[in-house]
């Protein structure tokens, strides 16, 4: 499993970027009172996508996996930050199931939302190796 992304200034307001992301395009941005057009999510709202997208597909594949009554999935994200905590940020996620679910499908499927792939890289950690590229690219 892997990904890959690419953002490029458009020169359009202080911020906003054209991203690549798989091969589609999307538009970020800072919010106004940043200086930017708020054209666009901000990078901490792409990251609270990614999260809640993940958490949202890992649920669907293993309720489908198991024949659970699971109708639809709502995951809202937010993220804070409080330097004084370690680690300092904190993404809260809420999750709503609907559909004939007995309590403990329920409780299944929360435990298995901190096993999505987004959830364990942002508990865990990353690694970052970052390079310059030639002048020409």
């Amino acid at each position: 499993m892997g990904g890959h992304a690419s953002a490029r200034e458009t020169g359009k307001g202080g911020y906003q970027l054209v991203i690549d992301a798989g091969g589609h395009g999307l538009i970020a941005d800072e919010p106004w009172a940043l200086g930017g057009l708020d054209s666009g999510p901000a990078p901490y709202d792409l990251l609270c996508a990614a999260l809640s997208a993940c958490t949202t597909m890992t649920l669907r594949m293993v309720a489908q996996r198991k024949g659970w009554p699971l109708e639809t999935i709502r995951v809202a994200i937010t993220h804070s930050r409080d330097e004084a905590q370690n680690p300092p940020d904190l993404f809260t996620r809420e999750i709503t199931l609907t559909g004939a679910l007995d309590e403990e499908q329920r409780q299944r499927l929360l435990d298995i939302a901190g096993r999505c792939p987004v959830h364990k890289t942002l508990a865990g950690g990353a690694r970052i190796a970052s390079s310059l590229a030639s002048q020409d690219s």
